[in-house]
């Protein structure tokens, strides 16, 4: 009895207000979707993400990639924007803000421009933002181009995503200093604090997707804090890539320190969770109370491109 009515008493965690700043589209796509469309084209199917044990990078990489061939068409990248942004807010998210590369669709949408322009389309009128990304595997000159096309376009951000030890800082800013969108990289995942420090003060980033290594480093946290950085935590993306399970992510020493932390799922086709999920983990594995949790719904709406 005692338990229910403590169970009773605790916040709800899909109906909090949050807003989702870490997904990528492929990684957004719904499962039953990606079986429709790699049955329409005779495509298949990215086998299971091993449930148990620690992978490297490429294990991910080669499933994510599998799951992308499926979206070959405007319209079918469409459908994958528009069930996420449904999926989201399901989940209780007011806002979301989707990253997408829009190199690797480009060959079959015929250019850049008809993926951006598929993506905005789904996006209108919706609680919505489009991220336009390249890859820490991409040249400075690729990113620089992908910069000046998140300009042209009606985006909130300009990221750069993938493996970051696939690429320099120094490649990069050329390109940050291009885009007049929020720079908003993944940092800090693989490579140490000082990655984090790099694209803060080099690539002016005002969000780090991750930014893993950072968390126990006290200078690179104070430069955060300065700078208001939010981080972009997705807490189930980590155990099966051996970077840091629940239980190591500091996020009541960050949310003391000043941290803007904030809480996404990255990946959901992949890692199977809601951002919900991550909330749920951050008070039942981290401990955090429901106080914490609602300054960490608030900052993830404070540092969005939330109009």
């Amino acid at each position: 009895m005692k338990r229910d009515a403590e169970q009773a008493g605790r916040l709800d965690l899909r109906a909090l207000p949050k807003a989702n700043l870490h997904l990528h589209l492929t990684g957004s796509m719904r499962p039953s979707t990606l079986i429709d469309l790699a049955d329409r084209y005779g495509l298949p199917l990215p086998p299971p993400l091993p449930p148990r044990g620690k992978h490297p990078w490429e294990v991910f990489q080669t499933r994510y990639d599998t799951a992308r061939e499926a979206i070959r068409t405007a319209d079918d990248l469409r459908r994958v924007v528009r069930e996420a942004i449904q999926d989201n807010l399901e989940d209780g998210c007011v806002w979301l803000e989707m990253q997408v590369d829009p190199t690797s669709y480009a060959p079959l949408l015929g250019g850049f421009e008809p993926v951006v322009e598929a993506a905005l389309d789904a996006m209108r009128g919706q609680p919505a933002g489009l991220v336009l990304a390249s890859s820490w595997a991409r040249s400075g000159e690729h990113a620089r181009q992908i910069a000046e096309l998140s300009n042209r376009y009606d985006t909130v951000g300009f990221g750069l995503s993938n493996d970051e030890r696939r690429g320099t800082v120094d490649d990069f800013v050329a390109a940050a200093r291009t885009t007049s969108r929020m720079v908003v990289p993944h940092g800090g995942f693989y490579e140490g604090a000082w990655h984090v420090r790099e694209c803060v003060g080099k690539l002016n980033a005002k969000r780090i997707g991750h930014g893993l290594k950072a968390m126990h480093d006290k200078e690179t946290v104070d430069i955060l804090v300065e700078n208001d950085v939010a981080l972009e935590v997705c807490p189930t993306s980590y155990p099966p890539l051996g970077v840091a399970e629940h239980d190591e992510l500091p996020l009541r020493s960050l949310l003391e320190q000043g941290v803007k932390v904030t809480l996404a799922n990255d990946d959901p086709l992949l890692f199977g969770a809601s951002v919900t999920d991550q909330y749920v983990i951050a008070r039942d594995i981290i401990g955090l109370t429901d106080e914490e949790l609602t300054t960490i719904a608030q900052y993830s709406i404070k540092a969005s491109s939330m109009p």
